[in-house]
């Protein structure tokens, strides 16, 4: 496994720091490393709604008048 170091305001440090403490983590690279995976998928999932997004077809334009007024009638 590879090591990398990093610097961190203090604050930061601090959180890891009691991140570790509450026993969630073993240590300040299982944090690291956990918040890694997350970005990843958080990633996939920004990279696949783009995609879904895309194949959606063609925006139609939005009538914020017929909206309200939609509303309103609902009430």
């Amino acid at each position: 496994m590879a090591t990398m170091n990093i610097s961190l305001p203090d604050q930061m440090k601090n959180w890891v720091e009691e991140s570790v403490q509450t026993g969630l983590y073993a240590n300040a690279s299982d944090y690291v490393r956990d918040l890694i995976r997350r970005d990843h998928l958080k990633m996939a999932e920004l990279r696949q709604a783009l995609i879904e997004g895309e194949n959606s077809g063609i925006a139609t334009e939005f009538d914020l008048d017929a909206f309200i007024n939609s509303k309103k009638a609902a009430q």
